[in-house]
C-alpha cells in the first residue's frame, strides 16, 4: 500500500457489509465506550422473503447484494492503508493495557472487553460485483477474481488477497459477486501509529491466529483461490464435482452440478481465508521486542475451541466480582452485542453460524460444563438452505439445557434459515435481561491468558 496516497476509496465502503471484521470492530468500540449495538444492522437478505417462491427470493437477494458491493472500478480504488485507518479511528482514542489483533472470531469481541482492550482484525473482505455471474463456475469466478486482484495489488502490493467461492455459506450471492479477503502481509502505518499512541508503556500483545486449513489454489502472486470454505460446515470433499452434497447445495442456489468444474488445488491444504500472514506475525512479534512488551499468540484450531475457553473465562471472572455466572446466552454470527452481555452479567458463548457442527460445538460444551439456570438463543438465519445448516429442533436442544428458563429468539426463528436478522436484534433481546451492576473490572492480560490455557488446552488452544 503506498502510504500517504489521498485518494481512494473510503474504508467504511471497502469493507464489505455484514462481514466478520467490519461487525467486531464496530461492537467492541462501542463496548469500550459503554453502549450497545441498537444502531447495528446489515443489508443481507430482505427480510419479508421467507414465505415467496425460491427463485423469486433468489432474485431479490442477488439485486441486492449487487446494490451494496464493489463495481470493478471501485475495487481498483481501495486503499488498505485507509482501511487500516479506519478501523482504528472507530477505537476511543485513550491508553489501553494491551491490544488484540488477528484473526475475526466471536469470542475476541468478549475477551477484548474483558479486557479492556480493542481488536483489530490482520485482513478485511471485499465484495464485489460479477456481472454475468454464475454460482456453478468455480473457474470463471477465479477468472474474474484475478483481474480484480490484479488491480487491486497495484496500490496495495502489502495484502495478499484469498479469493473464496463457497455456494454452501453464500448461496445465490456467489454467482452475484465475489468475495476477496485481504490479508496485510505486515502492521500497516495506521495500527502502528494506534499502537504508539495507545496503548501504556509495557502493554502486551495478543495475536489471535485462525489454524484451520482448506485446499488453495495458487493464481497468481499476491492471489489465491479456495473453493469452499471451513465455515461451511462441509470437508473439502463435499466440494468435488461428483458430491452429492454438493449437487444439493447448488440446486438450492439455483445452479447445474454438472457445469461444476473447479481448477484443482495442488499440494497439502493451507491456511484458510481468516488465517493470519506470516510477515503480519513478524511484524507484531518485532514490535512488542522494539517496544519491550510481552507478545502472545493463541492458535484456534477450531472456533468452538476459543468460544467454549471464553465463556469459562466469563464465568470465572464474573464468580470472582461475586455475580452468580448461570446465566448463558448463545449467540451466532452477526448476533451478538458485548457490553449487554457484561451489563446483564452473561456468559457468552459465540456460534461462528449455523452450521450443524457449530450447534454440536455449543452442545457438547454445555453437556461438559456446571449447568446454567437459564440459557437464551440467538441463532442467525443463514439465508439459504443447505444440507449442513442446523434445524430449528436443534437449536431448541440447546436451549434446553437450561434448568429454569430456556429461550429460542422468535424473531431470529420465524422464516428461519432463509431470512434475514440485524445485529441490533441481539441487543433487542439482551436489553430485556434484568441488570446485573456494577460490571466486574477488567482481568489482567496474564490472568486471562492463564485461565484460557487451563480451560481450551485440552482442546488443542495453544497459547504462548
Amino acid at each position: 500500500m503506498r502510504e500517504g496516497r489521498t485518494t481512494g476509496l473510503a474504508g467504511g465502503r471497502a469493507v464489505a457489509a455484514g462481514s466478520a471484521a467490519r461487525t467486531l470492530v464496530a461492537a467492541i468500540a462501542r463496548a469500550l465506550r459503554g453502549t450497545d449495538c441498537a444502531d447495528l444492522g446489515h443489508p443481507g437478505p430482505l427480510l419479508r422473503l421467507a414465505g415467496v417462491p425460491e427463485s423469486v427470493r433468489r432474485a431479490a437477494v442477488a439485486r441486492a447484494a449487487g446494490r451494496v458491493a464493489l463495481t470493478g472500478g471501485q475495487a481498483a480504488e481501495v486503499d488498505a492503508g485507509q482501511v487500516a485507518r479506519w478501523f482504528a479511528d472507530q477505537y476511543p482514542r485513550r491508553r489501553y493495557p494491551g491490544v488484540l489483533l488477528g484473526s475475526p472470531h466471536g469470542a475476541a469481541a468478549h475477551l477484548a472487553l474483558a479486557l479492556g482492550v480493542p481488536w483489530l482484525p490482520a485482513g478485511f473482505e471485499l465484495s464485489v460485483h460479477w456481472p454475468q455471474g454464475a454460482v456453478d463456475e468455480p473457474q470463471a469466478a477465479l477468472d474474474h477474481g484475478a483481474a480484480l486482484t490484479a488491480r487491486l495489488l497495484g496500490d496495495n502490493p502489502d495484502v495478499h488477497v484469498r479469493q473464496v467461492h463457497c455456494p454452501a455459506t453464500r448461496g445465490v450471492l456467489a454467482g452475484a459477486t465475489v468475495a476477496l479477503a485481504a490479508r496485510w502481509r505486515r502492521l500497516p502505518a495506521a495500527y502502528l501509529r494506534f499502537l504508539a499512541d495507545c496503548l501504556e508503556p509495557g502493554a502486551p500483545v495478543l495475536l489471535l491466529c485462525d489454524a484451520r486449513t482448506w485446499p488453495v489454489f495458487d493464481s497468481a502472486p499476491g492471489h489465491s483461490f479456495q473453493v469452499g470454505c471451513p465455515s461451511s460446515g462441509l470437508d473439502p470433499v463435499d466440494f468435488h464435482p461428483d458430491s452429492p452434497v454438493l449437487r444439493q447445495v447448488l440446486r438450492s442456489s439455483g445452479g447445474d452440478g454438472a457445469r461444476w468444474c473447479p481448477p484443482e488445488a495442488v499440494g497439502s491444504p493451507r491456511a484458510a481465508e481468516h488465517a493470519v500472514e506470516p510477515g503480519f506475525e513478524r511484524s507484531v512479534q518485532q514490535w512488542a521486542v522494539v517496544h519491550r512488551c510481552s507478545s502472545h499468540r493463541m492458535l484456534v484450531p477450531d472456533p468452538a475451541v476459543l468460544s467454549a475457553a471464553t465463556a469459562d473465562l466469563y464465568r470465572h471472572w464474573l464468580r470472582a466480582a461475586g455475580k452468580t455466572g448461570n446465566r448463558l446466552v448463545v449467540e451466532c454470527g452477526r448476533l451478538l452485542d458485548p457490553w449487554q452481555v457484561v451489563r446483564a452479567g452473561m456468559v457468552p458463548y459465540w456460534c461462528e453460524n449455523a452450521t450443524q457442527r457449530s450447534v454440536e460445538g455449543v452442545e457438547w460444551w454445555l453437556a461438559g460444563s456446571e449447568p446454567f439456570s437459564s440459557v437464551d438463543v440467538l441463532p442467525e438465519p443463514p439465508g439459504l438452505r443447505s444440507p449442513a445448516v442446523a434445524g430449528l429442533p436443534q437449536w431448541l436442544a440447546v436451549a434446553g439445557f437450561g434448568r429454569r428458563r430456556r429461550a429460542l429468539d422468535r424473531s431470529a426463528a420465524r422464516g428461519y434459515p432463509v431470512t434475514s436478522v440485524p445485529t441490533r436484534r441481539a441487543t433487542e433481546v439482551l436489553r430485556a435481561q434484568s441488570y446485573d451492576l456494577p460490571t466486574p473490572p477488567p482481568m489482567t492480560i496474564a490472568a486471562a491468558l492463564a485461565v484460557l490455557r487451563d480451560a481450551g488446552s485440552h482442546q488443542g488452544l495453544l497459547v504462548s
